[in-house]
Parts: C-alpha cells; sequence; structure tokens
C-alpha cells in the first residue's frame, strides 16, 4: 500500500482552500504588489524628470524619430485612436456603466465605478498641476488647449476606463467571464494602442505615457481591491476538487 507524503497532501488542501475561499485574500497580495511596483515606477520616471536626468534626453530623441517619421495618414489613424482613450470616449462609458450598475442596483460597484473614473480625472489633473511639464515642441498642432504634459491624460484615463470595463464585463456579464483572457488582452492593446498614438502625435513624450499607466495601475488597483473589500467577494478562477 502506497502512503501520500503528509507534506505533499497539506500542500494540495492548501491550494484547495485558496482556490475554495481565499480568493479575496490572493487579490488582496496581488494588487498590493502591483500597486507598490507601479507606484515606485512612477516615482523613479517623475523624479528623473523633475531633474532632467536621462530619461529626459530619450523622451526628445524618441519624439524627434516619431515625428520625422510620421506622414498625414499616419497621424489620422494616430488621431482616431486616440480619441477612443479622450474624454470624449470614456466619459459617456462612465455614465452609461454608473446608470447600468444603479438599474441593477450594485451599489458597490457604482461607487467604485464612479471613484475610479472621477477619481482618476482629478488625479491626473493635480498630477499636472505639480509637475507642470511643457508639452513635445509641435504638440499645438494636435492640442489646441493649454495644459501640461506629464503624466498623460490619455494613458492614464485609457487604462483605468478600459480595465474597470473589463472588470465590469467580466464580473457581471457571463460570455465575457467566459472569455476573461480574450477581454484583458483586448482592453491591453487598446491602452497601449492610445498610449503610442500619444507619442506618435508628438503631444507627449514616452516618459509622460509610461507615467500615465503606472498611475492609473496604482488607481484601478485600489479602486478594484475597495470593490471587492466591500463586497467580501469569494469567487475562485480555478474549481480544485479533493
Amino acid at each position: 500500500m502506497i502512503r501520500l507524503n503528509p507534506l505533499g497532501h497539506r500542500a494540495r488542501r492548501l491550494v484547495a482552500r485558496f482556490a475554495r475561499g481565499e480568493y479575496l485574500s490572493l487579490h488582496l497580495i496581488i494588487g498590493f504588489l502591483a500597486s507598490v511596483i507601479a507606484l515606485f515606477l512612477f516615482g523613479m520616471i517623475t523624479d528623473d524628470v523633475v531633474h532632467n536626468e536621462p530619461i529626459t534626453a530619450i523622451d526628445h530623441a524618441l519624439a524627434a524619430w516619431m515625428r520625422s517619421h510620421a506622414t498625414p495618414l499616419g497621424d489620422q489613424i494616430a488621431i482616431a485612436i486616440s480619441f477612443i482613450g479622450g474624454a470624449s470616449a470614456m466619459t459617456p462609458i462612465a455614465i452609461i456603466g454608473a446608470f447600468v450598475f444603479a438599474y441593477r442596483r450594485a451599489w458597490i460597484m457604482l461607487s467604485g465605478w464612479i471613484a475610479a473614473f472621477a477619481g482618476g480625472g482629478v488625479l491626473d489633473w493635480l498630477l499636472k498641476q505639480i509637475i507642470r511639464r511643457p508639452r513635445p515642441a509641435g504638440a499645438d498642432l494636435f492640442i489646441h488647449d493649454a495644459s501640461f504634459s506629464f503624466p498623460s491624460g490619455h494613458a492614464m484615463g485609457s487604462l483605468i476606463g478600459f480595465a474597470m470595463l473589463a472588470y465590469a464585463l467580466i464580473t457581471f456579464w457571463p460570455p465575457a467571464h467566459r472569455h476573461r483572457s480574450l477581454v484583458v488582452v483586448a482592453a491591453v492593446i487598446l491602452v497601449l494602442l492610445v498610449g503610442s498614438s500619444r507619442i506618435y502625435l508628438g503631444v507627449h513624450y514616452l516618459s509622460d505615457v509610461v507615467a500615465g499607466f503606472a498611475a492609473g495601475i496604482v488607481w484601478t488597483t485600489a479602486c478594484v481591491t475597495g470593490i471587492e473589500v466591500a463586497s467580501g467577494r469569494k469567487h475562485p478562477l480555478i474549481e480544485i476538487t479533493e
């Protein structure tokens, strides 16, 4: 008769416990780690930008190279992509989502949803006012209002918006839950396209976009974690049976 290794059996039971009932704890750990990494990245980039470190030379070189290879068709494509990450597209998504959650009486989700979109806008404005980095030379070809460059509001806003949309779809819409990998990949691609379009158009530096992504990750993680904690959700991603 073969006896099971007690340590191996305990390990399987531990994995099963996480799969069944410790989803929230695992989520908190992952969210915390993601926030710490993103916050560190944002702080490092901000320090380099404020003190005019070598990263700014990379910013200027890439911006000049991008615009030297730009074409009228490329500009039009980049403008269209950039539009989906701006306030003109994000605001309707925020409003429609808020109405849906209010109609379904999903009050916790509604609160987190509003916090994500409204708080993200306030955070972007506040960071711009603190850093006050000028736009790249030639940005006035596509930007007609006076605003600062760091961080990229489109990068931050699109990450927050599409991440929250993906989270909401996976949570509340069964077809999206079954194909959650595709939903997440689609959201990531859209966010990266928006960020790239801002660099291509010469309205943001590379560091603006990366910092916008980092700030967006921190804020989105905070909002999603708040929703998970408030709802006490325990819905494992994998089912393991003994």
